[in-house]
């Protein structure tokens, strides 16, 4: 081939291999003016602005409560979701007051709906977050996050049952509505008679939402002839129908393979439907929604496990699964098996060994890196699953960092001496989770940021005195501390949220009080704290809505 030639096929060959490189690179994310892009490196800025020394988190302002306060991406709910206050602002900003419902449309439980990308939706209220909520009186409503507005009613059923949890078998794409336990008066029960329906299920695919069916747990149909009459709860999770039962069971079945063998007839909402002899719409009052799942045979089962208080687990890579032995004896003591073949992985035996009056807990990292986090009342334990050097069939449990709470204080002496030289002998020792002794109590992962949050607590006497610490997820190295203003008693029940730039702590007080602290991040230098360290902190109340704030 003759120079003149090669050369523009060369250069032909270079601009058709640099164009496929860089549409490979856009479909995988990683074209440089894509939002997504823009978007991380701005996480990225933010996470190394509030890991800088100089910056700090301030109470700006508080609320309290006579009804349960939730929480949910930026949005502070009060009196039973009847109140949003935007959590964004130095000062509350009411989003909407609704007036206050009675007790026939109180809800139940609530979940945010995000608006799913590169899809096409049907309405333009579908593109903003919604809040998907449950009354009393089994509606399912979806309300505008932004102004409370009722986008869409769902008639769930007749009074025969009551719906009370939503929760999601995938996350932002099918929900589950699940009925309370069915129990039938005392008198009844004293008499003999036995309650035959347990559960209703009713699952939904969200944006648009739209109706998939519904599952009765019925003790004198098909299902417990099939799955057994030990059956005490179901639940629908990641595509799976989990069954659990009194002896410690738990049976795994896919719910998909039950969707297409076992549902009688698929229906839409708002169409015109003859069920049963009886003829009405499907999703409105009165007619509600149909039971159209009947299952009537043995569907495949996945897999099962027997586990203290049913208690099972499925995560890392590849896939294991925690439980605790069926025994009362075993409980504290954490088994880490390979879903292939049930094998314990090495080192899967996990137990804190500590003596404390609350439990410590173990799951799975929610950062998808396969990890495990074991927590006890002075440590966390990160763990990973590695390949065994000496056996690459098996995996090994090994520990990636942990976190210590600070006790270097702390001497637990058995003989102490009063100021005035009498010896005093204790007849106990402190528990680990002793409140005078610093404990962890809250762990949590901010997603965005890639950051592990842990809140310890020490309280001595009626005075308690808590810190929310951020470490690096990777290595658990402490990158800021915060302290909280509040006194924190370890006798009431918190709740903590560290999302990106706010730290939040929602706090319920004997006789349902409740109250509601909001900490955002505050940019400074050096001399600016020191000058503001000397300064007297100036509260101010101020009423909105009819509701006291106290802010800085």
């Amino acid at each position: 081939m003759c120079p003149q030639t090669a050369a523009p096929t060369a250069s032909r060959a270079l601009r058709d291999h640099n164009v496929y490189r860089f549409l490979t690179r856009r479909a995988h994310g990683f074209f440089a003016r894509d939002a997504g892009v823009s978007h991380r490196k701005n996480l990225g800025l933010l996470r190394k602005i509030i890991c800088q020394e100089s910056t700090e988190f301030k109470n700006v302002w508080t609320t309290h409560s006579a009804s349960p306060i939730a929480y949910e991406r930026g949005r502070i709910y009060l009196d039973n979701y009847q109140c949003c206050i935007s959590s964004i602002a130095q000062e509350p900003r009411i989003l909407y007051q609704k007036p206050k419902c009675s007790k026939s449309e109180k809800i139940e439980d609530a979940l945010l709906l995000e608006c799913p990308l590169g899809e096409m939706l049907p309405s333009p209220s579908d593109y903003k977050s919604s809040l998907i909520v449950l009354t009393v009186r089994n509606w399912l409503l979806r309300l505008s996050a932004d102004s409370g507005e009722i986008l869409q009613k769902i008639y769930l059923a007749d009074s025969y049952c009551k719906f009370r949890y939503l929760s999601w078998d995938t996350p932002q794409e099918v929900m589950v509505v699940k009925s309370a336990q069915n129990k039938l008066p005392a008198a009844a029960r004293q008499a003999g008679i036995q309650e035959s329906v347990l559960f209703y299920l009713a699952v939904f695919q969200v944006l648009p939402l739209s109706f998939i069916g519904m599952l009765e747990i019925n003790k004198k149909c098909a299902f417990f002839q099939i799955f057994g009459n030990s059956v005490t709860d179901v639940a629908v999770s990641n595509g799976i129908l989990i069954v659990m039962y009194s002896m410690g069971l738990v049976r795994l079945y896919n719910f998909q393979t039950i969707l297409e063998q076992f549902m009688e007839q698929p229906l839409d909402l708002g169409h015109e439907f003859n069920w049963n002899g009886q003829a009405g719409v499907v999703g409105k009052y009165p007619f509600g929604l149909p039971h159209n799942i009947k299952i009537t045979g043995t569907p495949p089962l996945l897999f099962e496990a027997s586990s203290l208080e049913n208690a099972f687990q499925i995560g890392g890579y590849p896939w294991h699964y925690i439980i605790t032995p069926n025994k009362k004896k075993h409980k504290g003591i954490f088994h880490i098996c390979s879903l292939k073949d049930n094998a314990l992985a090495k080192n899967g035996i996990q137990e804190m060994k500590c003596c404390s009056l609350e439990p410590d807990w173990i799951y799975f990292h929610p950062d998808m890196s396969g990890r495990i986090i074991h927590v006890g009342p002075n440590l966390i334990k990160v763990l990973k699953l590695k390949e065994d050097i000496n056996n690459t069939e098996q995996m090994e449990v090994a520990e990636d960092f942990t976190i210590v709470t600070n006790r270097e204080n702390c001497v637990n002496n058995t003989v102490t001496v009063t100021a005035s030289g009498r010896v005093v002998k204790k007849r106990f020792n402190l528990l680990d989770d002793d409140p005078e002794q610093e404990t962890f109590k809250i762990v949590d992962y901010e997603d965005e940021l890639d950051l592990l949050s842990t809140v310890a607590v020490t309280q001595i006497g009626a005075d308690g005195r808590a810190h929310l610490d951020i470490h690096c997820n990777e290595h658990g190295i402490l990158l800021k501390s915060i302290p909280f203003l509040e006194s924190w008693d370890v006798t009431y029940s918190h709740e903590v949220y560290f999302d990106k730039d706010l730290v939040l702590h929602i706090e319920q007080k004997p006789n349902r009080r409740f109250s509601c602290y909001v900490y955002q991040m505050v940019c400074g230098t050096a001399k600016d704290d020191e000058c503001s360290s000397h300064e007297k902190t100036e509260r101010v109340f101020c009423k909105k809505g009819g509701r006291i704030f106290e802010y800085v």
